[in-house]
């Protein structure tokens, strides 16, 4: 590619990203920092921050997120070390299980344990039925404590993000360094945490961070639990104030700023790698084998955690096949009436058609626009690929509810983008929203590609008289299409199951994606909650498949697209 062309990709891509990206969280802040008379002021958040209610919300918003990623890195931490210092039975399979609590989105997952948790749940059941309460005892785990059952079900989704890290981590650790310790009297725990700990840091902060913004933003399994006092469900109910109420924009910037500070600190000072690694090992490392006794209870801790982290995915499972399930261990009969009544409810079919359509155009949109920012990044020296990779990282650090709230505020009547209005169509704006969310994993997948494939296979095509745009096209896209096959999946499953944008920008039925379906169906009363689940049970299969799918392309490889 001539530097001219590069020039005016980068132009074009960059007026993409000013558009639909900076443009919106423009609009927020302005929002929140301008007044009537178009002056700059702090008003509005100084009369926030000075009212309990809001003050209170942000305090649980930032304690539930501290919680969750607490509650995540002290069941992905133990896990990554045993898998990768030792070998035990079925360690392969327990490997594949402990990723399965990406397949569901947390809010899903809050449905199925509120089930077996719940007044009249299964765990209640079980308690009675072995003696320990007498009949008709009743007691809601969670809702006793709304904020410890949030935590607790957004840990046990996200911890396969730290995990994946911090596999990542270990195995790039150079075996010679905790042998030098270990030689100079530094052995068991001491030597993990002095030497093997820093080591990983990177890698445990860069996926912490992700889950700790998912966490601080998450609007789904609040809305589940009815637990209102958070920033992002005061958000979502101030929507319709939108027009005229400037604290929805404040707490929003709140929001904006909060993510962004997280997210500079992790790729400023814990995002680069240690200063102490080596390029490459000195000596061969690699797990060692375990007396059996020791090999099995390493087995039996893997299937213990794992066992609890799908308890959620069970419980939607059982729901979506149930007949009844009141007051007792398991359904009191199965059927496969409520994926029929599922599948031909008003909400559903419709949903399914939506999601396939927003998610096959966001991804279109992500192949091409990931390929062209990798390819300036990697291949190319002109000026503004810095901030080009910036920006197209900078997505997983801003909050799919802080961009779906700038789409809303950037569309209003009266604006110049008014006729992209999600309240009218918001076709547009999810298929751009979904784009811009999931287009990280698309570039560092092109990228890692990029790296990969030696440039000197494009240059001999060039000198055969191959255009260089052309010979990109003909020679390096196919060597690696399997990064790009990696990053387009999972970008299309996570489109495919987008919770924020989804629940904030279709505001029409007949526009519904799957997961805002699912959110409207568990709040129906009646056959409700069991519709919700046959449909978040496909949602599972679909996102596991996909997942294992983008698993056998990349390998050890995957934790690298969860990284800030």
């Amino acid at each position: 590619m001539s530097k001219n062309t590069a020039r005016i990709v980068l132009a074009a891509i960059l007026a993409f990203f000013a558009v639909f990206f900076l443009w919106p969280i423009l609009q927020i802040l302005r929002g929140g920092f301008v007044n009537a008379d178009g002056r700059f002021t702090l008003s509005f958040l100084v009369a926030l921050l000075r009212d309990p209610i809001y003050l209170v919300a942000l305090r649980n918003s930032f304690l539930l997120a501290c919680a969750g990623t607490t509650l995540a890195l002290l069941i992905a931490l133990p896990l990554a070390v045993v898998s990768d210092r030792y070998l035990y039975p079925l360690k392969g399979l327990l490997n594949s299980a402990v990723l399965v609590p990406m397949v569901l989105p947390p809010f899903v997952g809050a449905m199925g344990i509120r089930q077996i948790f719940g007044q009249y749940g299964a765990a209640n059941a079980l308690i009675i039925a072995l003696g320990l309460r007498p009949h008709g005892w009743t007691f809601d785990w969670f809702a006793a404590n709304q904020f410890w059952g949030v935590a607790i079900v957004e840990a046990l989704s996200l911890y396969p993000i730290i995990y994946l890290n911090s596999i990542a981590a270990l195995a790039n650790i150079d075996p010679a360094m905790e042998e030098a310790a270990e030689n100079l009297g530094c052995t068991g725990l001491r030597r993990f945490v002095k030497v093997t700990l820093p080591l990983i840091q990177p890698g445990l902060f860069a996926g912490s961070t992700i889950v700790f913004i998912w966490i601080f933003t998450e609007l789904g399994t609040p809305l589940v639990f009815d637990y209102a006092r958070v920033t992002s469900v005061q958000i979502f109910y101030g929507l319709k104030d939108i027009g005229g109420n400037p604290f929805p924009y404040a707490l929003v910037s709140i929001l904006l700023a909060s993510s962004v500070l997280i997210y500079g600190v992790g790729r400023g000072v814990f995002g680069r790698s240690s200063d102490a690694m080596m390029s490459k090992a000195t000596t061969a490392g690699g797990a060692r084998a375990l007396p059996a006794r020791r090999a099995w209870l390493c087995t039996a801790f893997f299937c213990a955690v794992t066992f609890v982290a799908i308890l959620p995915h069970l419980g939607v499972v059982l729901i979506a096949f149930s007949k009844d399930w009141y007051a007792s261990i398991l359904p009191s009969g199965l059927t496969l009436d409520n994926y029929r009544a599922a599948l031909g409810n008003e909400y559903t079919v419709p949903a399914i058609a939506n999601s396939l359509k927003f998610a096959c155009a966001s991804t279109m949109i992500d192949v091409v626009l990931g390929i062209a920012i990798a390819y300036l990044i990697v291949r190319t020296r002109i000026m503004g690929r810095g901030l080009l990779d910036y920006l197209s990282i900078l997505p997983l650090a801003v909050p799919g509810i802080v961009l779906a709230f700038g789409y809303l505020a950037m569309a209003q009547e009266g604006r110049f983008f008014s006729f992209i209005n999600p309240v009218n169509n918001p076709t547009v704006l999810l298929i751009v929203a979904y784009s811009i969310r999931r287009l990280p994993y698309v570039v560092r997948s092109a990228a890692a590609g990029f790296q990969q494939t030696s440039v000197a296979f494009e240059e001999a095509a060039e000198s055969l008289g191959c255009p260089p745009a052309r010979a990109v096209i003909r020679v390096t896209l196919p060597l690696i299409a399997a990064n790009l096959m990696a990053g387009a999946l999972l970008a299309f499953a996570f489109a495919m199951l987008e919770v924020s944008d989804s629940i904030i920008l279709a505001q029409k039925m007949v526009y519904f994606p799957i997961t805002k379906a699912i959110l409207e169906l568990f709040q129906l009363l009646g056959e409700g909650k069991f519709m919700a689940c046959a449909l978040g049970t496909w949602a599972m299969v679909f996102l596991a498949t996909m997942i294992a799918a983008v698993s056998m392309l990349l390998g050890k490889r995957l934790g690298a697209l969860f990284r800030v």
